[in-house]
């Protein structure tokens, strides 16, 4: 218990001593950019870093098929778009006024038809550039430099990074750069399309998720941090160079972090308008869907160690499989930054997509908080 006050009273100075972003922007800037993304709307660059604590609905009908029929390459997650600013953004204030976390409140009524969401299980994949891993699950391999046999051998190395850490100090973040990504209200075959699936309500959003990952990192023991900075809101551009400041922050204040999780939601939807929601059922329940990004470089992003990032991902991937088989997507080795330059341990973690509700996506958080868990406590 004392180490755990310790990491957060620690954590919270180093939120204590952030300032308030030098600009303030509307939404309508965004629009432009964001008109590919189907989970486009309000964003927030302001929050804390914790150890936080989460309290936590027609149902569709589960279609199990091939996903690229009708599809915009959806395994790709083309959704996710990192955007670069010019001039770096100062870490936000820890304590927000609560009128700006009201400032994207989440709907109180959704009811309106106005499009389909369709259950969908992503399956098994077959292709050139897919290939199993020896524990379970899959990956794409989306890059030039490696073929499949040199990146399934890299797949079978162990993480580059001891699992170890001195007595109360953090060994892993969960942030989250796109924080105000949220999800449907219940469990159901429709949308409104008024909702744009963004709040800056905490219990309705991704740190929802990051905060059920934390309390099974807790349970285990494992000293964490949880930034739940909204880096994303009032500029969706400066997003990344936001968390990346966070980031580095929180690294040079505890070099003990070795794992980085941004934890994000897709925006899965086919041309036709319909949504799609990942699901899995795991012990009976249905949980979302995750997808873990691993980037690539071709020598021109600036992450040089990408590949250690790879064998972590392939690592956390197999665990996930073996204990909750099906609830992963193939890992995505792509040509993706994502500020996964600042550890050995960087990832992105999609969970669920825009069509997936709360509930799900909670669940999704507990069991992906229990496979890192696991993974941590059986590593040397």
């Amino acid at each position: 218990m004392e180490r755990r006050k310790t990491v957060l009273r620690s954590a919270g100075v180093v939120a204590g001593l952030v300032v308030v972003p030098l600009a303030v922007w509307g939404f309508s800037f965004a629009a432009p950019v964001l008109s590919g993304i189907t989970a486009s709307g309000a964003m927030l660059s302001m929050g804390s870093v914790t150890h936080g604590k989460v309290t936590s609905g027609g149902s569709a009908m589960l279609i199990r098929a091939p996903v690229s029929s009708g599809c915009r390459d959806l395994e790709a997650a083309p959704e996710e778009v990192q955007l670069r600013s010019p001039v770096p953004v100062e870490i936000a204030s820890a304590k927000p006024d609560p009128e700006i976390i009201a400032a994207v409140p989440y709907p109180e009524d959704l009811n309106s038809r106005d499009g389909v969401i369709q259950k969908m299980n992503f399956g098994h994949y077959d292709g050139t550039q897919y290939f199993d891993l020896d524990g379970g699950g899959q990956v794409r391999n989306g890059s030039d430099e490696w073929d499949n046999a040199s990146l399934y051998a890299e797949s079978k190395k162990s993480p580059d990074f001891s699992f170890q850490t001195s007595e109360g100090q953090p060994l892993v973040l969960i942030y989250h750069t796109h924080t105000t990504e949220s999800y449907e209200p219940s469990d159901r075959d429709f949308y409104d399309a008024s909702f744009q699936s963004r709040t800056t309500d905490p219990s309705k959003s991704v740190v929802a998720v990051g905060d059920r990952i934390c309390a099974e990192l807790e349970k285990a023991g494992i000293p964490y941090i949880h930034d739940t900075l909204l880096h994303d809101y009032v500029s969706y551009n400066e997003a990344y160079d936001s968390s990346r400041t966070t980031v580095k922050e929180l690294l040079a204040k505890y070099p003990s972090i070795k794992i980085a999780l941004d934890i994000h939601r897709d925006g899965l939807q086919r041309e036709d308008g319909t949504r799609l929601s990942p699901v899995a059922e795991i012990a009976g329940r249905d949980a979302a869907q995750i997808m873990i990004i691993s980037g690539c470089d071709d020598g021109s992003l600036g992450l040089p160690e990408y590949i250690k990032n790879f064998h972590f991902a392939c690592a956390l991937q197999q665990q996930l499989e073996s204990s909750c088989p099906g609830l992963t997507r193939p890992i995505l080795f792509d040509y993706r930054h994502y500020n996964q330059d600042l550890t050995t341990g960087s990832l992105l973690i999609e969970v669920g997509s825009h069509g997936n509700c709360l509930e799900q996506a909670l669940y999704s958080g507990e069991l992906v908080g229990r496979g890192l868990a696991e993974l941590i406590k059986s590593s040397p």
